[in-house]
């Protein structure tokens, strides 16, 4: 049986991982899916007042491993176009359309990003990935002989 996943430590076992093994992905685009969303509130800075706001987890799709990217959506009217571009790279939303956010059908969507590099608030010598902008959904093309 492979511990490749991991396993439940108890409380008294021993530990020794360190980790600092984690790679971003180099800047480009790359396929997502969203893999969950939270509700949460924002504690409001800058001109922004406290509000509602949504985690979302997007699993980001590279050449050869998956990582997973969280963004926060604050759900104030100056960024109802982040919100909107949310909705319309996983095809819920059409340009200029009014839509009521159905944040329930967000997990499993799949979209395309273009995904940055930052460095890190308590250490900027560590790099981390982050979406800089979601494209417009772009239904997936009918190719002969692929299902």
């Amino acid at each position: 049986m492979s511990n490749e996943l991991g396993r439940e430590l108890g409380w008294d076992d021993s530990i020794t991982e360190d980790g600092g093994n984690f790679e971003p992905l180099p800047e480009g685009d790359y396929d997502f899916t969203i893999e969950k969303f939270e509700r949460s509130r924002s504690k409001g800075e800058g001109k922004l007042p406290p509000c509602n706001m949504a985690v979302v987890y997007f699993t980001l799709h590279g050449h050869d491993r998956e990582i997973t990217v969280r963004e926060n959506f604050v759900l104030h009217t100056s960024l109802e176009w982040k919100l909107s571009e949310l909705f319309r790279s996983v095809g819920m939303k059409k340009k200029g359309e009014t839509i009521s956010m159905n944040w329930a059908d967000l997990p499993g969507k799949k979209g395309k990003a273009k995904v940055g590099l930052k460095p890190g608030i308590k250490d900027p010598s560590k790099l981390f990935n982050y979406i800089d902008r979601l494209y417009p959904y772009q239904a997936p093309k009918f190719q002969a002989g692929k299902f």
